[in-house]
């Protein structure tokens, strides 16, 4: 009887001591995964206050004009702090001198939209924008009415199969430049906001500028088709 109920003690502190230390693991288990699923993951996107993701462009007649996709932030600060944003379609008209006045009508996923075109005296351009996400468009034909005169032209996107989504251009540059997101980056997220401008002129480039809060930016020119940086600045 001695050795049953000595056996039955040793069975009840091994299974106690198995219980104890499955408990044990498990809440570790639990805290871990708690621990990594409330870590909080850093979206750099979040922080971009200015993104220019498409650009049109159409030519003829003496008239060139360039359509720009643009979200940034209301109102405008370079401060490092990105706010609320808004998604607009940015029309802008280089044309013959002499015309005072330009209407512009267009329409685009079935809806129409355009209106009297502003003068930039600064660009010597015409100027026309209204709330509309044109960062998937391929093609935009519009009306011009100069006057007597009626210009119809399609602006055409220059993006093509091989240039990097904006996304995915600013993940290249993060794994370019680790040490400089680590540094602007704490607990609460990233410590400045980004402005990330689609450019063309003999081809794609992007443009992506890094402001902190102290207002100090680093600029960067990337090829739009491999993420490669070709010039960077500090101001």
């Amino acid at each position: 009887m001695k050795v049953t109920i000595d056996h039955f003690n040793r069975t009840h502190t091994r299974i106690r001591t198995l219980f104890t230390r499955t408990i044990a693991f498990l809440l570790l288990g639990f805290f871990c995964l708690f621990g990594f699923s409330c870590a909080k993951k850093v979206d750099y996107f979040h922080s971009v206050s200015e993104l220019r993701s498409n650009i049109l462009l159409a030519e003829g007649e003496g008239y060139r004009m360039t359509v720009y996709a643009v979200t940034r932030e209301t109102p405008y600060r370079a401060d490092g702090i990105p706010q609320d944003k808004t998604t607009v379609a940015e029309f802008r008209l280089t044309a013959p001198e002499g015309q005072t006045n330009v209407l512009l009508d267009f329409a685009y996923a079935d809806k129409s939209y355009g209106g009297d075109m502003s003068y930039d005296n600064v660009k010597s351009q015409f100027y026309y924008s209204c709330t509309l996400d044109i960062a998937q468009a391929k093609e935009i034909p519009f009306t011009l009415q100069c006057g007597e005169s009626k210009i119809t032209l399609t602006a055409k996107t220059v993006l093509t199969e091989s240039t990097l989504t904006p996304e995915q251009l600013l993940k290249t540059l993060i794994n370019a430049q680790p040490q400089l997101f680590k540094d602007m980056t704490d607990k609460y997220g990233f410590c400045g906001e980004i402005y990330l401008r689609l450019i063309h002129e003999d081809a794609n480039y992007y443009y992506v500028g890094i402001i902190d809060r102290s207002q100090k930016i680093r600029a960067f020119l990337l090829n739009a088709e491999n993420g490669k940086i070709l010039a960077k600045r500090d101001s």
